[in-house]
């Protein structure tokens, strides 16, 4: 039990990776709050963690929404007596070239993974400072937070700058105990990926399979998805690990696609 009795709260998650986040703390007996812009979905899952016997809680979130913010990270700490892990997992996807894209496009790309970083970040760190007993921010980055793609310019700045944040929080927060890392994950078939392969595949002119083997999968050292369990699994890693001597850290879990 590498988190027993620590409360973390996770962002988005109501379903994919967020929600194997959640079940993974959960297995290792953490106190989870189930953060998500889907009231319904959150407390569904929320309900099926206490069946299971764990300790989860639903709580509607905006991450863009600094009311919603920090009364839901309130409400957590109120529950469950503080807050000792955040995961920023919220995001989403929107594929157009930097000519193309529209201002509005790329300001929502923006505030849900920057704005939503920074004001989750700032909630949970408020809590750690106060408690005096440490934590751990865990910001969710991607591949793309080192690396560039074609029609995912939004998407590959806003994980670039969770980069910056990741590293300015490890060196403020550590006169408090306070870690924080970034998790970077390669391709992962959660359903934000699967709605991106027939519509990159058709800009492209290739097949779904093509798409899959020949651009998204051609540099691993395997031809492998990663899989939500490694995303999860590292998540535990990082909320579980005891020193500062790991933190302002990029994790890549990428099957070698990058390695920097």
């Amino acid at each position: 039990m590498q988190l027993d009795s620590k409360v973390a709260v996770v962002t988005g998650a109501a379903s994919g990776l967020g929600a194997a986040i959640a079940r993974a703390f959960i297995r290792e007996g953490a106190r989870v709050g189930i953060a998500d812009i889907n009231l319904a979905a959150a407390e569904a899952f929320a309900a099926e963690l206490r069946t299971s016997g764990g300790q989860a809680m639903a709580l509607q979130m905006d991450v863009t929404d600094e009311v919603q913010v920090e009364q839901g990270v309130g409400r957590v700490a109120e529950a469950f007596g503080g807050i000792d892990i955040l995961v920023s997992n919220a995001g989403f996807q929107h594929l157009d070239a930097i000519a193309d894209v529209s201002f509005a496009n790329w300001k929502r790309i923006l505030a849900v993974h920057l704005d939503g970083g920074f004001l989750t970040t700032r909630a949970c760190l408020r809590h750690m400072y106060r408690q005096g007993r440490g934590g751990a921010i865990i910001l969710m980055g991607s591949v793309h937070s080192k690396e560039a793609s074609v029609s995912k310019g939004p998407y590959v700045v806003a994980k670039h700058g969770l980069l910056g944040l990741c590293r300015t929080v490890a060196k403020e927060g550590a006169a408090h105990g306070v870690r924080a890392n970034l998790i970077c994950p390669g391709y992962v078939r959660t359903p934000l990926v699967e709605t991106q392969i027939p519509e990159l595949a058709e800009r492209m002119g290739i097949s779904d399979a093509q798409l899959i083997s020949e651009v998204m999968l051609r540099t691993t050292v395997d031809g492998e998805f990663t899989s939500d369990t490694d995303i999860a699994d590292v998540a535990v890693f990082l909320a579980a690990f005891p020193s500062a001597a790991l933190t302002g850290q990029s994790i890549n879990v990428s099957h070698g696609w990058n390695m920097g």
